[in-house]
């Protein structure tokens, strides 16, 4: 899954992986969770999966950054 990530944004993309208990597997981007393995009957993503959630990492990359005032 990782791997779709990079292939979609390249350098643009950080990857946080943080260890859970009990098979936990959650994935954020930009804090809005995109997938929760609890949510989805316990399942790992499958290939049709993976791509809705390349496609949203694609388009948070595509979405233009505010500037900061400070």
């Amino acid at each position: 899954m990782a791997s779709e990530f990079f292939a979609e944004g390249g350098s643009d993309v950080a990857l946080r992986l943080t260890p859970g208990t009990a098979g936990i597997l959650q994935v954020f981007v930009d804090g809005d969770k995109i997938y929760d393995k609890a949510e989805e009957d316990g399942q790992f993503p499958n290939l049709p999966r993976v791509k809705e959630m390349r496609a949203l990492v694609r388009e948070k990359l595509a979405e233009p950054v505010l500037a900061d005032d400070n």
